[in-house]
Protein backbone atom coordinates (compact mmCIF):
# COMPACT_ATOMS: atom_id res chain seq x y z
CA UNK A 1 0.00 0.00 0.00
CA UNK A 2 1.52 3.28 -1.07
CA UNK A 3 2.41 6.05 1.79
CA UNK A 4 0.61 9.38 1.42
CA UNK A 5 2.38 12.49 3.10
CA UNK A 6 0.69 15.77 3.41
CA UNK A 7 3.80 18.30 5.21
CA UNK A 8 3.16 21.91 6.13
CA UNK A 9 5.96 23.17 4.96
CA UNK A 10 8.21 23.40 2.65
CA UNK A 11 11.63 22.51 5.05
CA UNK A 12 9.48 19.16 5.45
CA UNK A 13 8.55 18.69 2.34
CA UNK A 14 11.89 19.20 0.66
CA UNK A 15 13.32 16.07 3.66
CA UNK A 16 10.62 13.17 2.49
CA UNK A 17 11.42 14.17 -1.31
CA UNK A 18 15.45 13.48 -0.43
CA UNK A 19 14.47 10.81 1.66
CA UNK A 20 11.74 9.01 0.15
CA UNK A 21 10.90 7.95 -4.06
CA UNK A 22 8.03 9.67 -3.41
CA UNK A 23 4.77 11.55 -6.46
CA UNK A 24 4.46 15.23 -5.47
CA UNK A 25 0.82 16.43 -6.23
CA UNK A 26 -0.87 19.65 -5.65
CA UNK A 27 -4.34 19.60 -7.07
CA UNK A 28 -4.11 15.97 -8.30
CA UNK A 29 -6.35 15.97 -11.18
CA UNK A 30 -3.69 13.98 -13.15
CA UNK A 31 -2.83 11.29 -10.52
CA UNK A 32 -6.21 9.00 -11.51
CA UNK A 33 -5.81 9.70 -15.11
CA UNK A 34 -2.48 8.73 -15.03
CA UNK A 35 -2.80 5.60 -12.79
CA UNK A 36 -5.39 3.88 -15.74
CA UNK A 37 -3.16 5.05 -18.22
CA UNK A 38 -0.22 2.70 -16.79
CA UNK A 39 -2.49 0.28 -15.91
CA UNK A 40 -4.01 -0.12 -19.18
CA UNK A 41 -0.35 -1.28 -19.92
CA UNK A 42 -0.13 -3.42 -17.59
CA UNK A 43 1.69 -1.50 -14.67
CA UNK A 44 -0.39 -1.57 -11.50
CA UNK A 45 2.65 0.14 -9.30
CA UNK A 46 1.97 3.54 -7.81
CA UNK A 47 4.32 5.73 -6.07
CA UNK A 48 4.11 7.17 -2.61
CA UNK A 49 1.96 10.41 -2.80
CA UNK A 50 3.72 13.86 -1.12
CA UNK A 51 1.03 15.92 -1.14
CA UNK A 52 2.31 19.67 -0.86
CA UNK A 53 -1.54 21.52 -0.84
CA UNK A 54 -1.25 22.41 2.99
CA UNK A 55 2.12 24.30 1.90
CA UNK A 56 0.40 28.04 2.51
CA UNK A 57 4.15 29.45 1.56
CA UNK A 58 3.84 28.02 -2.08
CA UNK A 59 0.25 29.97 -2.31
CA UNK A 60 -0.43 33.53 -3.86
CA UNK A 61 0.49 35.25 -7.18
CA UNK A 62 2.08 38.30 -6.93
CA UNK A 63 4.31 40.86 -8.70
CA UNK A 64 7.92 42.58 -8.09
CA UNK A 65 9.38 45.61 -10.74
CA UNK A 66 10.60 42.85 -13.11
CA UNK A 67 8.24 39.51 -12.55
CA UNK A 68 5.12 38.13 -11.66
CA UNK A 69 5.01 34.99 -9.41
CA UNK A 70 2.72 32.56 -9.55
CA UNK A 71 3.38 29.99 -6.31
CA UNK A 72 3.42 26.44 -7.25
CA UNK A 73 -0.41 26.20 -5.75
CA UNK A 74 -1.79 28.44 -7.75
CA UNK A 75 -5.24 26.91 -9.96
CA UNK A 76 -6.15 27.81 -13.28
CA UNK A 77 -9.10 29.72 -11.68
CA UNK A 78 -6.92 32.04 -9.88
CA UNK A 79 -5.16 33.14 -12.76
CA UNK A 80 -8.34 33.23 -14.92
CA UNK A 81 -9.96 35.65 -11.99
CA UNK A 82 -6.68 37.87 -11.71
CA UNK A 83 -6.33 41.78 -12.59
CA UNK A 84 -3.09 40.89 -14.87
CA UNK A 85 -1.26 42.74 -18.39
CA UNK A 86 -2.83 41.89 -21.72
CA UNK A 87 0.78 40.33 -21.95
CA UNK A 88 -0.87 37.39 -19.81
CA UNK A 89 -3.93 37.61 -21.53
CA UNK A 90 -3.17 34.09 -23.54
CA UNK A 91 -2.33 32.35 -20.58
CA UNK A 92 -5.49 33.45 -18.55
CA UNK A 93 -7.46 32.44 -21.88
CA UNK A 94 -5.76 28.98 -21.72
CA UNK A 95 -6.68 29.06 -18.02
CA UNK A 96 -10.57 29.05 -19.10
CA UNK A 97 -10.23 25.91 -21.47
CA UNK A 98 -8.44 24.24 -19.01
CA UNK A 99 -11.16 20.78 -18.42
CA UNK A 100 -14.07 22.27 -16.49
CA UNK A 101 -14.52 24.37 -13.79
CA UNK A 102 -13.83 21.60 -11.29
CA UNK A 103 -10.30 21.10 -12.96
CA UNK A 104 -9.74 24.56 -13.14
CA UNK A 105 -10.16 25.35 -9.15
CA UNK A 106 -8.03 22.26 -8.46
CA UNK A 107 -5.28 22.22 -11.30
CA UNK A 108 -2.35 24.47 -10.39
CA UNK A 109 -0.32 25.74 -13.36
CA UNK A 110 2.95 24.02 -12.34
CA UNK A 111 1.63 20.87 -12.17
CA UNK A 112 0.56 21.65 -15.48
CA UNK A 113 3.87 21.94 -16.57
CA UNK A 114 4.69 19.16 -14.17
CA UNK A 115 3.15 16.55 -16.32
CA UNK A 116 5.16 17.57 -19.30
CA UNK A 117 2.37 16.36 -21.50
CA UNK A 118 2.95 17.05 -25.41
CA UNK A 119 -1.00 18.80 -25.19
CA UNK A 120 -0.56 20.83 -21.73
CA UNK A 121 -2.10 24.17 -22.00
CA UNK A 122 0.22 26.15 -20.05
CA UNK A 123 3.70 24.91 -21.62
CA UNK A 124 3.62 27.13 -24.95
CA UNK A 125 2.22 30.12 -22.83
CA UNK A 126 5.26 29.99 -20.50
CA UNK A 127 7.41 29.33 -23.55
CA UNK A 128 6.24 32.27 -25.43
CA UNK A 129 6.30 34.50 -22.32
CA UNK A 130 9.86 33.54 -21.65
CA UNK A 131 8.87 32.26 -18.00
CA UNK A 132 11.37 30.78 -15.80
CA UNK A 133 10.80 27.88 -13.50
CA UNK A 134 11.59 27.90 -9.74
CA UNK A 135 13.17 24.60 -8.35
CA UNK A 136 14.22 24.44 -4.60
CA UNK A 137 15.95 21.09 -2.75
CA UNK A 138 17.28 20.75 0.75
CA UNK A 139 21.13 22.17 -0.85
CA UNK A 140 19.12 25.68 -2.40
CA UNK A 141 16.84 26.64 -4.79
CA UNK A 142 17.83 27.35 -8.90
CA UNK A 143 15.77 28.48 -11.80
CA UNK A 144 15.14 26.31 -15.01
CA UNK A 145 14.22 28.35 -18.44
CA UNK A 146 10.87 27.31 -19.50
CA UNK A 147 12.88 26.45 -22.62
CA UNK A 148 15.10 24.35 -20.83
CA UNK A 149 12.58 22.55 -17.86
CA UNK A 150 10.49 19.94 -20.35
CA UNK A 151 13.41 17.99 -21.42
CA UNK A 152 10.64 15.11 -23.39
CA UNK A 153 8.17 13.61 -23.54
CA UNK A 154 6.57 13.77 -20.02
CA UNK A 155 9.90 14.52 -18.41
CA UNK A 156 11.24 17.34 -16.73
CA UNK A 157 14.56 18.96 -15.49
CA UNK A 158 13.32 18.85 -12.25
CA UNK A 159 15.52 16.75 -9.98
CA UNK A 160 14.25 13.64 -7.88
CA UNK A 161 15.22 15.84 -4.60
CA UNK A 162 13.30 18.88 -6.58
CA UNK A 163 10.05 20.78 -5.93
CA UNK A 164 8.56 23.59 -7.95
CA UNK A 165 8.29 26.27 -5.82
CA UNK A 166 7.19 28.74 -7.97
CA UNK A 167 6.64 29.88 -12.13
CA UNK A 168 8.22 33.31 -12.54
CA UNK A 169 7.20 35.31 -15.39
CA UNK A 170 9.39 38.26 -16.85
CA UNK A 171 7.50 42.12 -17.20
CA UNK A 172 6.55 43.06 -20.81
CA UNK A 173 6.19 46.47 -22.24
CA UNK A 174 2.81 47.79 -21.81
CA UNK A 175 1.69 47.40 -25.19
CA UNK A 176 2.91 43.49 -25.26
CA UNK A 177 -0.63 41.49 -26.42
CA UNK A 178 -0.75 37.79 -26.04
CA UNK A 179 -3.12 35.39 -27.89
CA UNK A 180 -3.85 32.06 -26.86
CA UNK A 181 -5.61 29.37 -29.41
CA UNK A 182 -6.78 25.93 -29.30
CA UNK A 183 -8.00 23.06 -31.54
CA UNK A 184 -9.94 20.35 -30.33
CA UNK A 185 -12.73 17.61 -31.47
CA UNK A 186 -14.88 19.76 -29.25
CA UNK A 187 -15.14 23.51 -27.85
CA UNK A 188 -14.29 22.00 -24.14
CA UNK A 189 -13.21 19.61 -21.83
CA UNK A 190 -11.00 18.29 -24.50
CA UNK A 191 -7.20 17.38 -25.27
CA UNK A 192 -5.63 19.88 -27.72
CA UNK A 193 -5.17 18.60 -31.12
CA UNK A 194 -2.90 21.59 -32.13
CA UNK A 195 -2.57 24.83 -30.09
CA UNK A 196 -0.63 27.99 -30.32
CA UNK A 197 0.71 30.84 -28.17
CA UNK A 198 1.24 34.59 -29.78
CA UNK A 199 2.98 37.57 -28.25
CA UNK A 200 4.03 40.92 -29.78
CA UNK A 201 4.69 43.99 -28.97
CA UNK A 202 4.54 46.92 -31.48
CA UNK A 203 5.93 50.41 -31.83
CA UNK A 204 2.84 53.34 -32.75
CA UNK A 205 3.29 52.53 -36.85
CA UNK A 206 1.80 49.19 -35.88
CA UNK A 207 5.24 47.56 -36.96
CA UNK A 208 6.72 44.70 -35.34
CA UNK A 209 9.52 44.87 -32.20
CA UNK A 210 9.41 41.50 -30.48
CA UNK A 211 7.22 38.55 -31.22
CA UNK A 212 6.78 35.28 -29.50
CA UNK A 213 4.93 31.98 -31.36
CA UNK A 214 5.23 28.90 -29.52
CA UNK A 215 3.29 25.77 -30.70
CA UNK A 216 1.42 23.03 -28.48
CA UNK A 217 0.82 19.20 -29.59
CA UNK A 218 2.71 18.76 -32.69
CA UNK A 219 6.04 17.58 -30.81
CA UNK A 220 7.32 16.06 -27.87
CA UNK A 221 7.76 19.71 -26.34
CA UNK A 222 5.83 22.85 -27.27
CA UNK A 223 8.41 24.50 -29.66
CA UNK A 224 9.20 28.58 -30.03
CA UNK A 225 8.53 29.39 -34.01
CA UNK A 226 12.38 31.32 -34.34
CA UNK A 227 13.19 31.60 -37.89
CA UNK A 228 9.42 32.89 -38.34
CA UNK A 229 10.02 35.40 -35.50
CA UNK A 230 12.83 36.81 -36.85
CA UNK A 231 11.22 37.20 -40.18
CA UNK A 232 8.37 39.30 -38.85
CA UNK A 233 10.62 41.86 -36.57
CA UNK A 234 9.73 45.58 -38.25
CA UNK A 235 7.15 44.25 -40.50
CA UNK A 236 3.71 45.43 -39.70
CA UNK A 237 1.55 43.14 -37.36
CA UNK A 238 -1.42 43.77 -40.20
CA UNK A 239 -1.14 41.31 -42.42
CA UNK A 240 1.69 39.20 -40.33
CA UNK A 241 -0.29 36.37 -40.72
CA UNK A 242 -0.52 35.84 -44.44
CA UNK A 243 3.47 35.82 -44.14
CA UNK A 244 3.59 32.60 -42.58
CA UNK A 245 4.35 29.93 -44.79
CA UNK A 246 5.07 25.75 -43.58
CA UNK A 247 8.77 26.17 -44.05
CA UNK A 248 7.98 28.17 -40.93
CA UNK A 249 6.79 24.64 -39.04
CA UNK A 250 9.03 22.27 -40.83
CA UNK A 251 11.02 22.00 -37.31
CA UNK A 252 7.82 20.55 -35.73
CA UNK A 253 7.31 16.55 -35.26
CA UNK A 254 3.99 15.66 -34.54
CA UNK A 255 2.53 12.52 -34.47
CA UNK A 256 -0.67 10.18 -36.05
CA UNK A 257 -3.03 9.57 -32.88
CA UNK A 258 -6.50 8.83 -32.42
CA UNK A 259 -7.36 12.98 -32.12
CA UNK A 260 -5.46 13.29 -35.69
CA UNK A 261 -2.92 12.29 -38.16
CA UNK A 262 0.74 14.06 -38.12
CA UNK A 263 -0.39 16.21 -40.95
CA UNK A 264 -3.77 17.25 -40.47
CA UNK A 265 -1.92 18.86 -37.23
CA UNK A 266 0.51 20.57 -39.10
CA UNK A 267 -2.25 21.91 -41.22
CA UNK A 268 -4.27 22.91 -38.06
CA UNK A 269 -1.15 24.45 -36.79
CA UNK A 270 0.10 26.66 -39.24
CA UNK A 271 -3.94 27.87 -39.93
CA UNK A 272 -3.95 28.80 -36.21
CA UNK A 273 0.00 30.69 -35.90
CA UNK A 274 -2.01 32.68 -38.71
CA UNK A 275 -5.14 33.07 -36.88
CA UNK A 276 -3.47 34.24 -33.96
CA UNK A 277 -1.15 36.98 -35.78
CA UNK A 278 -4.50 38.22 -36.90
CA UNK A 279 -5.94 38.09 -33.72
CA UNK A 280 -2.93 40.42 -32.82
CA UNK A 281 -3.03 42.98 -35.39
CA UNK A 282 -6.71 43.03 -34.33
CA UNK A 283 -5.83 44.42 -30.80
CA UNK A 284 -3.10 46.71 -32.35
CA UNK A 285 -5.78 48.20 -34.19
CA UNK A 286 -7.83 48.62 -30.98
CA UNK A 287 -5.27 50.06 -29.09
CA UNK A 288 -4.38 52.46 -31.30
Amino acid sequence: MASYFRPASLEEALVIRADADVMPIAGGTDVYPAKVSRAGWGDMSHKDVLDISAITSLRGLSQSDTHWRLGALVTWSEVARASLPASLRGLQQAAREVGGVQIQNRGTVAGNICTASPAGDGAPNLLALDAEIELASRTGTRRVAMRDFITGYRQTACRPDELVTAILIPKLPEQAEAIFLKLGARRYLVISIAMVSALAVCDGAGRILDVRLAVGACSATPQRLASLEQALIGEPIAGAGAKVGKQHLAHLSPIDDVRGSAAYRLDAALTLVRDALDGLAGSARRAA
